[in-house]
This record gives structure tokens, sequence and C-alpha cells, in this order.
């Protein structure tokens, strides 16, 4: 087993970032997609019914659009839904839409990241010298970001950006839609601090929404940004019309690469977070019913651009799977393993390189 090189990540441990709560602790939603809005539907709720523990009103950041003529933070703030990204599921009514990233972020204690990858450093540099220095940060988004020197997780960007001693993560089996429709579903946060990940426990798990705790943060979060890559694949197994044994056979050989890469860019792996919400159950979820898989299927069937897929399928929605795979591919070429990850390569390669969608069945076929 390697160390991290090619992947940035801190492995001190007891960092604690809140010390016995004094005060109920404010919470800020850093983004208001079907996820952020969905995720706001627990907040708002938990935080109403543990006024101790929490202030019940909740800030939830809305980069401002119209919608027939109306801001949509309006709308929200009238009608308590988004009706652009989860129309017909409503919003607690102490969850405040707030158009401004400042005024929602400035005097939280608590702020949950949940915006698309590509806008996590810019969100960060803007609020960076307005958030109290205290502040627990916590990231509910799927990617990488590739730097000069490997692969960074997106919680090490917020961590570095906004200069906090640590940022928690939660990632797991949550399609957006079924959470929002109150199916039981599990999540997993990876969180240093015993303390931390205690005040997160109340602020997320709810009866339908269960919540586990671990400490194995980079796991946790790798799991959650490298499915979305195999998801892809899934997809386009889809488009080609295999059938279920064939997509069993991505999950795996999938699963398999997730582990060697997770092992190879980071020394304590833990195996038994394989085994969580945010491992294997979030793997086979969003194989079969996620935007990521959606996507691969619609790239290969109807030869959209992914951007394309998501303006015109997701409705805005961004993807994080091409993403991954692009920034995946990159930390691999560099390091000259591409032949251990012939998944990974084969996705990269019709992603990417116009490589055929057969191609990818015939590589696997040849290496497995």
């Amino acid at each position: 087993m390697s160390s991290n090189k090619g992947l940035q990540s801190s492995h001190k441990t007891g960092e604690t970032t809140t010390s016995a709560l004094q005060k109920p602790q404010k919470v800020a939603i850093i983004g208001s997609g079907n996820w952020g809005s969905t995720i706001a539907r627990i907040i708002g709720q938990n935080v109403e019914e543990k006024h101790k523990l929490f202030d019940d009103k909740v800030k939830m950041f809305v980069r401002e659009t119209e919608i027939n003529g109306y801001p949509l933070t309006e709308i929200i703030n009238t009608q308590h839904e988004n009706v652009k990204y989860m129309p017909g599921y409503k919003i607690p009514r102490n969850v405040i839409a707030v158009p401004d990233l400042v005024k929602v972020s400035e005097d939280a204690d608590i702020l949950v990241f949940v915006v698309p990858i590509q806008y996590v450093k810019s969100v960060c540099l803007e609020i960076k010298n307005h958030i109290k220095p205290n502040a627990l940060a916590v990231s509910l988004i799927k990617g990488l970001d590739h730097t000069g020197n490997g692969i960074n997780l997106v919680s090490n960007v917020i961590k570095e950006t906004l200069r906090l001693n640590n940022v928690s993560v939660l990632m797991g089996a949550n399609i957006a839609l079924e959470v929002a429709q109150e199916m039981f579903g599990e999540a997993t946060v990876g969180c240093r601090c015993e303390e931390d990940g205690a005040i997160l426990k109340e602020l997320f798990h709810t009866q339908y929404f269960k919540v586990n705790v671990v400490q194995d943060i980079e796991t946790v979060e790798l799991c959650g940004a490298l499915k979305n890559v195999v998801a892809v694949g899934a997809g386009i197994v889809d488009a080609l019309g295999f059938g279920n044994n064939t997509k069993a056979a991505i999950i795996r050989i999938g699963l398999k690469e997730m582990i060697q890469f997770a092992q190879r860019f980071y020394d304590n792996v833990n195996l038994e977070t394989f085994h969580e919400s945010c491992g294997v159950a979030d793997l086979i979820t969003t194989c079969y019913g996620g935007r990521n898989r959606l996507a691969g299927e619609h790239f290969v069937k109807s030869g959209m651009s992914f951007e394309e897929v998501e303006e015109n399928v997701l409705g805005g929605q961004k993807l994080q799977g091409p993403h991954v795979a692009y920034e995946v591919y990159q930390l691999l070429k560099e390091s000259n393993i591409e032949k251990d990850f012939p998944l990974f390569v084969a996705i990269y390669n019709v992603c990417f390189e116009n490589h055929s969608p057969e191609e990818m069945m015939e590589t696997l076929e040849k290496h497995f």
C-alpha cells in the first residue's frame, strides 16, 4: 500500500471544531438544487424539533433566477417550495431562501455545502472572510478536484479555502426524490471528531433517513465521487441494451476499482466503510436510479453532449460522473497505472476520446 501521494488529505485525529454547545447552533445551507432542497426539508424539521440544539431559523442560499416572472427566492419564501428543482414538495417555513452568499453564511455555526462541484471554490472564496472561524462545515458534494499534485477531496478544498480545522462529509444511497418522498434510506457521515459527529447526526437523522457516523472521512468521500463514474458506465450498458447480469458485472468491477483506487492513493482505508451506505449501497442505487446512469444512457443513445443532457434531460442539474471520470483518468495517467483500472479508463475513453461504447465492453472482456 502506498503513501497518499497524488491524493491530498488530512490524517490528523482528535481535531475539534466546536466545543460543548453553549447556545443553539445556527445552520446555513449553501445550495438549493434538488438535493439541497431535499436536505432542507430534513434540516428544517429537525431544527424546529430540537430547539435546544439548533436555532429554529435556517438560511438557504438560492442563486436567483426568475420563474414565470417572479424571483425564485420569493416563490420559495411564500409558497415554501422550490418549483424549479423540487416541485411538489414543501420546504418547512423556517427555511428562508436568501440570494446573498455572505448573508447566508456570516452568522452560521454549521455550514452545509450542497452546490455543484464546479462552484465549490468560487463559493468558498466569496465567503471565506465572513464566516465564523470555528464554524463546522459538512460537504454533501460528490466529486473530486484534480490539481497539479493529484486529486484533492472536495472537503479539503473547503477546509483549505475557508481555513477551517476540519470538514465533515455526508454521503450515501440518497436519490433526492425518494428522500423527499420520505422513503426509508440511509446515509453515512464521515467525521473525525465525536462531538461534531454527534451534532451532525442530530441535524440529519430522521425516522426515514438513518444516519451512521464513521471517522473514515476520505473513504466515505471517495465512495461518493467514484461511484458516479461507475454509474456512467452502467448507463452505457443500458444504452447498449444489455441486461441485469451485465450491469451486475459493471457494479462488481466498479467496486473493485473503487477499492483499488482508494488503497492506491490513501494509506488508511478501512474496507468496512465500503459496507456503509456511502459504499456498495450508494453504488447500486446510483447504477440503477441516479442521474449519472441516466446521463450515460442518453449520451450514447441520443448523441447529446453531457452539457446538453444537463440542460435538456436534467433540467439544469449538474452531473458529477463525467467530471470525476476525467479527473480520475488524469491521475491514473500521471501515475502510469491506467492498465490497473480498465473500467475507469474505458468509461473515460467513451466519454472524452470518442471511443465506441462497444469498445468498453470488449475492454472488460479482455481484462476479466
